[in-house]
């Protein structure tokens, strides 16, 4: 035997090592929701990706990259690429702020079976002044728009 394997002791430790909790997933960043409701609308239109760049007067491979969430477009890239959409600066960001919104209520809590909706929007039970309970609504900025991906 070697020097080596004799002078080896077996180590107990002491204290269980700590289980590794499961990571998060990392928190969504705005140009990636907003990315994602450009190419989803874009998508939903069937429409092209130069198609829209044309229409928006951006070049092509920016929007691509905007789509992808690569690239942090100005307000004035996101204005004329929501126009070219026909939609407005306003509906994109109501759209991603809805999304970033669903994401961190998922990430904070476990959903429970009463506050899941069909979609991915909540409704709100809206109550009468006199505290009875009315009819659900569609809640956010969009107010009863629902739009389908």
């Amino acid at each position: 035997m070697s020097i080596r394997v004799t002078n080896q002791a077996d180590v107990i430790p002491l204290r269980p090592l700590p289980a590794v909790a499961p990571a998060l997933p990392r928190e969504p960043l705005w140009r990636d929701l907003v990315g994602e409701v450009l190419r989803r609308e874009r998508q939903a239109q069937g429409r092209t990706l130069k198609d829209v760049a044309e229409a928006a007067r951006i070049s092509m491979p920016y929007l691509s990259e905007v789509e992808r969430g690569l690239k942090e477009a100005s307000s004035e890239v996101l204005a004329a690429a929501a126009q070219a959409l026909g939609l407005n600066l306003a509906d994109v960001l109501a759209l991603a702020g809805e999304r970033l919104v669903s994401l961190a209520a998922a990430r904070s809590r476990p959903r429970s079976l009463g506050s899941s909706a069909v979609g991915g929007h909540r409704s709100v039970r809206s109550t009468g002044p006199d505290g009875s309970i009315g009819a659900m609504r569609p809640s956010g900025p969009m107010g009863g728009v629902l739009l389908a991906a």
